[in-house]
């Protein structure tokens, strides 16, 4: 659709320093975006400016800078790790004879490359056409009017209005499928619900290392890298815990300062986990020397997405790259779990995990001996479907005694559905 010049994997890099902090981004971290990208970054030319140049974002010299390093390292793409105007990415293509990149696109190539599920590659593909609908007019400059004459003709629309019309087209489907996507998955979010299951999601700055804790206390084979975005789609999971039961953990897209909007918005379904989660673990790289921004950057997006209400535990991770620092819990004045200080690579400080997540989860549980006669099977099957059986033993008369823990709202239900005398059973 884009008449370009064709892309390639060795790379340019632009980074601009603004003394205005939302115009700040962070070189290491777009080194990394990068590098996730699959992309070798041949040289990286840097500057300073206190507001963008309205035709090359970089000034016309720091632009013939660029054009220069281009032909000497025979560069195939130039990446900014800046939002540009349609006007001056087109405008750097045109004096630099290249094709470029700004950091929008970036995020939605990694993006791209990531998303396995179908939900999440329509997800993708959206944000993409809603960042490519206002660039189309730089693929057709040369086709600004389509050809007159006899047999060259056309129906009435230009070549850009057609695309137009073509992208609107994809996009509605798109957004249509999407639609039947999220109602399947609330109708699955509903029979969690019913079967009263507490819902635990990880949440964090990307490569904070979610997905390995999540392999680590799951047993599950989550892809997990080193690399920034190397998980897109949510993963659930049930897990055990212990005095509580059955829970269901999941694994979410990491989040990125100066996330575009439209990512966001197109990836709302995922983060629903998120949003109506019982709790957060709050996963941060604690030997990243930009922990504090990060968290902070976190915090915004849960604002933005009407989930920062939610209680939250902070899991401080990667405590293996720092020096005399020892798994511990840390807890409030009440003496409520608020930190874990663990390394899921090195598998150390789980059992602290674990122990925390019983605290904060097991606050109305029921624990009960129950006499079962012979003929309450059906009872007996109810109970093992909940898995909330810790112990089970026969007595001479047949009869089961069981000692079972489930949460309170489970337990009620079962009084209420069971024809039996439930209570009639409990052994004081």
């Amino acid at each position: 659709m884009f008449d370009r010049h064709q892309a390639g994997e060795q790379a340019v890099l632009v980074h601009i320093d603004f003394p205005q902090e939302n115009a700040r981004e962070d070189l290491q971290e777009f080194e990394m975006l990068v590098s996730s990208a699959g992309v070798n970054s041949l040289t990286v030319i840097s500057g300073k400016r206190d507001t963008p140049h309205p035709k090359f974002f970089v000034g016309s010299g720091k632009a013939e800078e660029i054009a220069e390093a281009v032909r000497l390292y025979d560069a195939d793409v130039i990446l900014f790790n800046h939002v540009l105007t349609p006007a001056q990415e087109k405008a750097l293509e045109t004096l630099c004879e290249c094709r470029v990149i700004d950091r929008t696109t970036l995020i939605l190539d990694i993006f791209a490359q990531r998303a396995r599920t179908h939900e999440g590659k329509l997800q993708v593909e959206l944000a993409q056409l809603k960042h490519m609908s206002s660039r189309l007019i730089r693929g057709w400059t040369h086709l600004e009017r389509q050809k007159g004459g006899i047999g060259l003709r056309g129906p009435g629309e230009t070549q850009l209005e057609t695309d137009r019309r073509l992208l609107r087209d994809r996009m509605f489907l798109i957004s249509k499928r999407l639609a039947k996507v999220e109602k399947q998955r609330l109708q699955g979010r509903r029979s969690r619900q019913r079967a009263e299951l507490p819902t635990v999601s990880l949440v964090g700055y990307t490569n904070a290392g979610k997905s390995t804790l999540f392999n680590r206390i799951t047993d599950s084979e989550v892809y997990a890298a080193d690399q920034l975005f190397a998980t897109l789609d949510p993963t659930l999971r049930k897990l055990n815990i212990k005095d509580v039961g059955r829970v269901i953990l999941a694994d979410t897209v990491g989040f990125i300062r100066h996330l575009p909007h439209d990512l966001v918005a197109a990836f709302k379904a995922t983060l629903t986990e998120t949003k109506e989660a019982h709790l957060q673990l709050h996963v941060v790289d604690i030997a990243d020397e930009r922990r504090v921004d990060n968290m902070a950057q976190v915090a915004a997006v849960l604002q933005e997405i009407e989930a920062d209400d939610i209680p939250q535990l902070l899991i401080c991770n990667k405590i293996d790259n720092l020096e005399d620092i020892t798994p511990r819990i840390d807890r409030d004045s009440e003496g409520k779990p608020i930190r874990v200080w663990l390394s899921a690579r090195a598998n150390i400080g789980l059992e602290l995990l674990s122990q925390a997540l019983t605290e904060l989860l097991s606050t109305d549980i029921v624990q009960r001996i129950l006499k079962i006669p012979p003929n309450a099977g059906k009872l007996r099957g109810a109970l093992y479907e909940l898995d909330c059986i810790s112990e089970e033993h026969f007595d001479e008369l047949g009869n089961c005694i069981v000692d079972v823990k489930l949460p309170l709202k489970q337990w009620n239900k079962l009084l209420k559905a069971d024809n039996n005398d439930l209570e009639g059973f409990i052994q004081h």
